[in-house]
């Protein structure tokens, strides 16, 4: 199973396996308190896509399309979060305060269309 969750909520036994999928680590956090299994930066969008964006939800679907066009490169990395996902459940964290648009909802997206 994967989930989402911002990385600065409380940590709960619920999360599993914890994965950070930002480029940047979350200001004032740190990686003690975080508690992160695992940080793939390079699953995160590249700088350009992420600056674009903006987290303007004008842009989320052509976000999306441009994000999962880079996630088709990056197969090694979304494997990683599919295996911790079958042995368990994956949570997927991010930094950013906008709950519903965001790179983990969209990489969880991308995932679960691969699965199907």
């Amino acid at each position: 199973m994967i989930q989402i969750k911002r990385v600065y909520d409380e940590i709960a036994e619920s999360d599993g396996s914890r994965i950070l999928v930002d480029r940047l680590w979350p200001r004032g956090l740190s990686k003690d308190k975080a508690k992160v299994e695992m940080w793939l930066k390079d699953i995160a969008p590249g700088d350009d896509l992420r600056k674009w964006f903006g987290h303007d939800p004008e842009k989320w679907n052509e976000f999306k399309r441009r994000y999962f066009e880079e996630l088709k490169y990056k197969k090694e990395l979304v494997g990683m979060i599919v295996e911790k996902s079958r042995s368990g459940t994956a949570t997927l964290l991010y930094g950013a305060k906008d709950e519903k648009y965001n790179n983990a909802v969209a990489l969880k997206e991308f995932i679960e269309a691969q699965k199907s």
